[in-house]
């Protein structure tokens, strides 16, 4: 027992010391200013904000929200995330000292073969307590700790990831579902109208003032225009199982809010300072903690080449009565061991060796995802208000088209014109109209995936992200 005290002295005062590299953040190269920013680069950015002040309909707010708590990806990160911590528990337990506790009792009588007179019976008792504590002389364990909470930290930034992609499905797929229904309604609004120059058609063919090619025409277009709505319900069933499955229930119909065309789009967009970026991001996040994972693999790996030293005692007692065992039948004992490589064909240093490589491999991983971000971000960015003007412009054919079928129409009816110029005009809207439905939803989907790639609502904390909180109402 003199031995062991200076010997764990000894060790708390060498486990200071880990060998192996010193984590540092690589350097990677960050532009000045986002590509496609208005204006100078500010602190300020669009993901500072909650997700519920980015969206504005309550019932894809609710979705949202729900997507959060009972969703199958959210509870599968949660696990995940469980999972790790339980793992980190497990290595960081190595600090300690082991302590294993036994009891048996056995009876036995020998033979008559071995002796002319064999004993009686006896039975033993034997209890036995004992620990096994090695000393981090080198830091092996801690870095194996180090290892395993970066893991975690992984993994859990990884489930915070894992809830901003929720958001941004949950609402792209909600847009989805509105344009849809938006494409829905012109097809409708369009077979309507297909109808009423059908009928028009048929009136004048029975007056005499009109062919039969004219009505053949105008029923072709409105039967092509027909069959399209099916198909449209389709397609709006499909993508309510698809955020049915977001929301972890079963299939089933979608509440709807605001109608597509009055879905709020900011008019600019600001993305924060591009360092930032690093901070924000969750995926960002986890691949750093990744790397710091790989660096502790390396000091582990190093740790290895060192000897090990553990010290080990017993205590307990074996006695044919119980009250004896910590008597007459009391055992102890103390030891210490150490255990060094001495002839490895190079093993060790091999195992070091793919230690570095592995982590010049999440580095070069690290590099890659931060450049990778920065173009999302300028992709997204540029995307949003390229597609402002794309809609500004479509917006204008459509209004004209729009005035076309009202010329077309009044001009056939004085007779100033024949059935062609009707019929050109609807079927030019129709597709016009649709352009611009999809274009609307470019839009918003162009918002979504900006508010992702900027790392959105990287302030909020685990709490805030499943409950809802309006904005409260500007004041006028």
């Amino acid at each position: 027992m003199k031995i062991a005290i200076p010997l764990v002295l000894a060790g708390g005062v060498l486990a200071s010391c880990a060998v192996g590299p010193t984590y540092r953040r690589p350097e990677v190269a960050t532009p000045a200013a986002t590509r496609g920013q208005a204006g100078p680069a500010q602190a300020a950015s669009l993901a500072d904000q909650a997700w519920w002040d980015v969206f504005h309909d309550d019932a894809l707010r609710s979705l949202i929200s729900e997507a959060l708590r009972n969703g199958y990806d959210a509870r599968l990160a949660a696990w995940r995330v469980e999972e790790e911590r339980a793992l980190a528990g497990i290595t960081r337990a190595q600090f300690f000292p082991q302590i294993q506790a036994s009891a048996d009792w056995t009876r036995s009588r020998s033979s008559a073969y071995n002796s002319p007179n064999p004993p009686a019976p006896i039975g033993l008792y034997d209890v036995n307590l004992g620990a096994s504590w090695e000393l981090d002389l080198w830091g092996r364990i801690r870095r194996l700790d180090q290892a395993a909470l970066a893991q975690y930290l992984a993994t859990e930034e990884a489930r915070r990831g894992v809830m901003l992609s929720l958001v941004a499905e949950v609402a792209t797929g909600y847009f989805q579902l509105r344009s849809l229904d938006l494409q829905l309604e012109i097809a409708e609004r369009t077979a309507t109208a297909f109808g009423e120059t059908r009928d028009l058609f048929n009136r004048r063919l029975a007056g005499g003032t009109a062919s039969a090619l004219e009505t053949s025409s105008a029923e072709a277009s409105l039967a092509s225009t027909r069959s399209n709505i099916p198909n449209i319900e389709r397609q709006i069933a499909a993508q309510e199982n698809e955020l049915a499955l977001l929301l972890g229930r079963p299939p089933g119909d979608i509440p709807r809010g605001a109608a597509l065309n009055d879905q709020y789009l900011p008019p600019e967009i600001p993305a924060g300072l591009p360092s930032d970026l690093l901070e924000r991001r969750p995926d960002l996040r986890a691949a750093e903690q990744l790397l710091v994972t790989a660096n502790a693999e390396v000091g582990v790996a190093t740790a290895n080449m060192f000897p090990t030293i553990s010290l080990t005692g017993a205590f307990g007692g074996v006695a044919p009565q119980v009250h004896e065992l910590f008597g007459s039948g009391r055992t102890w004992s103390v030891g210490g061991g150490l255990l060094t490589p001495v002839v490895q064909a190079g093993r060790l240093k091999h195992l070091r060796r793919a230690a570095v490589a592995q982590w010049e491999q999440a580095k070069t991983q690290y590099e890659q995802s931060v450049t990778g971000a920065f173009a999302e971000v300028a992709t997204a960015l540029v995307a949003y208000r390229k597609l402002a003007d794309v809609e500004a412009e479509q917006s204008r054919a459509v209004d004209s088209y729009r005035e076309a079928v009202r010329l077309a129409n009044e001009r056939y009816v004085a007779g100033l014109s024949d059935y062609l110029e009707v019929l050109q005009a609807q079927q030019q809207l129709y597709p016009a109209e649709n352009a611009l439905a999809i274009t609307r939803f470019n839009r918003l989907a162009a918002l979504v995936e900006l508010y992702k790639a900027l790392g959105g609502g990287w302030k909020l904390t685990d709490d805030e992200w499943q409950h809802a909180t309006p904005a409260p109402a500007a004041t006028p």
